[in-house]
């Protein structure tokens, strides 16, 4: 019998290729692979743009001219950020955004790489590349700095405040921050890509207390706290301490995510001494003046009296209760004067260190204004390193605070308006610290030049926008004396104002030519508040200031001031205007 056998799939020869023929295909791939290689440095990518500029199949030199030329016209052409109605516009050179054509087209193929991506990209390559930039990160963060600075809405938390003794709650508003890292990328991004505006990311802050929460505190603390007064036992005495002692101090404001009463101490002091006459004794603080050309010191005088800060941890728990628990319990203390003589001494203001005067034609209006200014500003007094500021010391210009109506110079021209020749003050002052060696922190100088003034040394306010604002940085204190000579009809007023303390340096001012010369016009103006106007040349000049010591020079300053020109102002209709 003949045996049979079954062969199975499994069981058969597999097919070998000769092994030339596999070493002839990976031959032929590392060619490919290689030459693959020399062609990614040879030409761009098909179809590849940078900066929305087509560079596809060109030679990388060419690549970088073609991107260079392209750009060219938008390479400084400012990048627009905008939230709502506000708008920016960056230089990008300001803010350190600087375009690298070479290493653009290099990260978009134009060096030779090994990476076979690429290499399809030779023929398949669709794709637009960002720039490649160098940028200053810290000049980019400092401009977006700047738009947040505007952009910021902060968020405003509940509060209540209790003006003339009763309760005022301000709600609470979302707020909106500029989201910083995300505004600078979107900058870098839409840089040469984009000429649409970059919208400005803010994140949204939702206040701590919403408005149920400030009614809730009204309710529960601000109204309870105003209801009666408070009850004072100090030893056999017992008083009635009015609500308007302590509200002045008072304020209910989010603390750790809740609504909660605080009394400030040094805002209750003086109420507390006004409404506590019949207990104790006023502190009276040191006065330094002026008598006889020599500084003198009025000594302080320590008082007795209710501790502020006693009485606000006191009051604090007695406020929102009622009937007999509405009282506390208090000892008459030592109370020391917040100036003390030794206070006074330690400032060392020996001698006049500086004086400046100025005329002006007779005004009824001249001779309250600067009169009223200067009885203000007459004794305000300035510890080393304290800055001073006009219209915080002055106050805003209204009938209730002593000024009368009078003229100033808005938009150019002469106006009336309330406080008009106080600007005569101001430069005054100006000078006075000037020659004093204090620190200039803000001045402006009139928008064209008044000849009464030292040109270049003068200064002008506006309350609420323009101040003037000096450091006294010298080693001892600085005490102001202001005061003027009335003008009548026929003869000129003076202000004068002088700066006593230790003198520190001798100063001496220095001007430069005029240049910059600009010429006046002519405008009519047949409004009822036109103040007739006389042409002034407009030019700019550098004033000069050099500090000695010991006849040496040892520092000098250099301010620019820039005058307009003053048009001739003609009060009535332009001739030949339409009927």
């Amino acid at each position: 019998m003949t045996k049979k056998t079954t062969t199975t799939a499994s069981t058969k020869r597999r097919r070998r290729w000769p092994w030339w023929t596999l070493g002839g295909v990976f031959a032929l791939l590392a060619a490919l692979y290689i030459a693959g290689y020399f062609l990614t440095g040879s030409r761009m990518p098909a179809n590849t743009t940078v900066a929305q500029i087509d560079v596809g199949g060109k030679t990388p030199s060419d690549a970088v001219a073609a991107l260079e030329e392209g750009t060219a016209d938008r390479i400084d052409a400012p990048i627009i950020v905008s939230r709502g109605e506000q708008s920016f516009e960056l230089v990008p050179a300001d803010i350190g955004l600087e375009f690298d054509a070479e290493a653009s087209i290099e990260r978009a193929g134009g060096g030779r790489s090994w990476d076979p991506r690429r290499m399809v990209g030779l023929i398949f390559g669709d794709r637009d590349y960002h720039p490649v930039l160098t940028v200053d990160d810290d000049q980019l963060a400092s401009a977006v700095d700047t738009i947040a600075e505007t952009v910021d809405q902060p968020v405003v938390e509940a509060f209540i405040s209790f003006p003339e003794g009763a309760p005022e709650p301000r709600e609470p508003e979302a707020g909106e921050l500029v989201e910083h890292e995300p505004l600078a990328e979107a900058i870098r991004t839409s840089y040469l890509m984009s000429d649409d505006p970059v919208d400005i990311p803010v994140e949204t802050v939702e206040p701590q207390v919403d408005s149920e929460g400030l009614a809730e505190a009204m309710s529960t603390i601000a109204e309870p706290a105003v209801s009666a007064p408070v009850t004072l036992n100090v030893g056999d005495q017992s008083i009635d301490l009015p609500v308007t002692a302590y509200t002045p101090a008072l304020t209910v404001e989010v603390e750790d995510g809740a609504m909660a009463a605080k009394i400030d101490e040094e805002a209750l002091a003086e109420p507390l001494t006004d409404s506590t006459t019949g207990i104790g004794e006023k502190a009276v603080d040191a006065v330094i003046s002026i008598e006889n050309d020599t500084p003198v010191i009025t000594p302080s005088q320590p008082g007795l009296g209710l501790d502020p800060a006693t009485m606000a941890a006191e009051l604090l728990p007695v406020i929102t209760e009622q009937g007999e628990a509405r009282a506390i319990t208090v000892e008459a203390t030592p109370v020391e004067p917040q100036f003390t003589t030794e206070d006074a001494e330690a400032l060392g203001i020996t001698e006049k260190i500086s004086t400046f005067s100025t005329n002006y034609p007779h005004a009824d209006y001249r001779n309250i204004n600067q009169g009223r200014a200067a009885e203000i500003l007459n004794g305000t007094l300035l510890k080393p390193g304290e800055t001073f500021s006009f219209n915080d010391t002055v106050g805003e210009r209204t009938a209730a605070n002593g000024f009368a109506t009078g003229v100033v110079i808005n938009g150019g021209v002469f106006r009336e308006e309330m406080g008009g020749g106080v600007s005569q003050v101001v430069t005054t002052t100006y000078n006075a610290a000037f020659f004093a060696g204090l620190e200039d922190v803000e001045h402006h100088p009139h928008a064209f030049y008044i000849d009464r003034y030292p040109v270049g040394r003068e200064a002008t306010v506006y309350y609420g926008s323009l101040d003037l604002r000096f450091k006294n940085s010298l080693d001892n204190g600085v005490l102001i004396r202001s005061y003027i000579s009335p003008s009548a009809p026929g003869s000129q007023g003076t202000i004068t104002v002088e700066m006593w303390g230790t003198k520190q340096y001798d100063i001496e001012a220095g001007e430069s030519p005029r240049r910059n010369f600009r010429q006046p016009g002519t405008r009519y103006d047949d409004t009822g508040a036109c103040v007739p106007q006389a042409p002034t040349q407009g030019f700019d000049i550098d004033i000069i200031r050099i500090f000695r010591q010991n006849g040496q020079e040892v520092n000098r300053e250099t301010v620019t001031a820039n005058y307009q020109a003053a048009d001739r102002v003609v009060c009535g209709p332009q001739p030949g205007g339409d009927d």
